[in-house]
């Protein structure tokens, strides 16, 4: 498997890493209390945990060597995201780290999670 480094300094991948995470919580974390569901977000040290009940958990982490954001979904599997024309995104098909997880979440809860940008 071949390893994209994203040509990102470190200070500028905290930034932009932290932002896209600190994001993504707020918005889960309404998500999940609005579904009614026995789940809970954690974010703590670069590391989200996503647990959805009987749908299964995520977990949505920086990985600061290689520039990355990787995420393990219970439906795809794990896959890691390169920060690339302003979003994250897998280089062997494109999609998007935000495009997966809200469409994953959807597929597996039957609501439309609410972003308000993709990168």
């Amino acid at each position: 498997m071949r390893t994209l480094l994203t040509n990102l300094a470190e200070g500028e991948y905290h930034k932009l890493a932290d932002h896209t995470l600190e994001g993504l919580q707020e918005r889960i974390e309404a998500y999940v209390e609005d579904l009614d569901i026995e789940g809970d977000v954690e974010y703590s040290q670069g590391v989200m945990t996503i647990r959805l009940g009987s749908h299964g958990t995520y977990v949505i982490n920086k990985q600061t060597p290689n520039r990355q954001i990787w995420m393990s979904s219970p439906v795809s599997g794990p896959v890691r995201y390169d920060y690339i024309g302003g979003q994250w995104v897998y280089h062997r098909d494109g999609h998007s780290l935000l495009g997966r997880l809200k469409e994953e979440l959807h597929k597996l809860t039957g609501a439309e999670l609410q972003l308000q940008s993709d990168n």
